[in-house]
């Protein structure tokens, strides 16, 4: 009779917690111009919208970025900041020309607080110019199979070199190899970061992915982009279990609820 009530019990509350679920959901629709969820573990796609089509990335670019240094270069290395980085638009840190900084500090400010200096610093330590670092980009992308993905810089800024678009499938792809590096995992997952050049001058960085400070059961760790031209933008991923699902969003007018919406709807994940 236990186990009958037990199980009567339970069956009231799973209803229950869809019933909230699916109320807290009622009447929204997508608002992203391209979307796709799909496991990284098993390659089962949860759910997709206009997964090939070409779209802005925003900073998502700065996950290529992140993953062509963490290839190339050590974490300990010294690089020395030139006069360039300095003359990008925020978001960034303000690093000053002469100053000296670890390899492993610009890259938490490039993937926490989004930092253009940042990117720019790392792309001339790796390849000596920006330049020459795109057209690495650009070669790692097509070696990962990214074939719709087009970088002009190594920070997702517009540019007047040309547009760059990728895809919600190529971002999957991109976004999937950097989850091999360790540190890239763990520099995602951070809120704050506290970083420091040779000289010792601090800087405060705080995670441009709000999504942590949301307080869900489960978090999407990740990187977020915004231009007037791309929208709001995303790439992250969810663990359930053994299983890790990747999102890849792009073109949103309401990127955390679609976020949410998908992950709980199509991958099963209560957020």
């Amino acid at each position: 009779m236990n186990n009958v009530r037990f199980y009567r019990d339970f069956m009231v509350c799973l209803g229950l917690l869809f019933y909230v679920q699916t109320m807290a959901f009622a009447g929204h629709s997508v608002s992203a111009e391209a979307v796709l969820y799909s496991s990284s573990t098993n390659n089962i796609r949860y759910y997709g919208k206009n997964v090939h089509r070409r779209v802005p990335p925003a900073s998502t670019v700065k996950v290529m970025t992140a993953l062509l240094v963490l290839e190339k270069l050590s974490l300990d290395k010294v690089v020395t900041i030139s006069s360039r980085p300095s003359r990008v638009q925020p978001s960034k840190v303000n690093i000053k020309a002469g100053e000296k900084y670890r390899v492993k500090d610009l890259l938490y400010a490039l993937l926490l607080n989004s930092a253009n200096d940042s990117a720019v610093a790392l792309a001339e330590a790796v390849a000596g110019s920006e330049d020459k670092f795109v057209k690495m980009m650009n070669r790692r992308a097509k070696e990962l199979g990214s074939s719709n993905t087009k970088f002009v810089n190594a920070n997702g800024l517009p540019s007047r070199k040309g547009s760059q678009y990728t895809t919600p499938y190529d971002m999957y792809l991109i976004f999937k190899q950097a989850l091999k590096q360790s540190f890239f995992r763990s520099a995602i997952k951070k809120k704050y970061k506290n970083i420091y050049s040779l000289s010792g001058r601090k800087i405060a960085l705080k995670s441009h992915n709000t999504i942590l400070f949301k307080g869900w059961k489960h978090t999407v760790y990740g990187k977020t982009g915004w231009t007037v031209k791309a929208g709001q933008c995303f790439v992250g991923y969810i663990t359930k279990g053994d299983n890790v699902g990747i999102i890849s969003l792009f073109g949103a007018k309401k990127r955390w609820k679609d976020i949410k919406y998908i992950v709980s709807k199509y991958g099963d994940v209560a957020i």
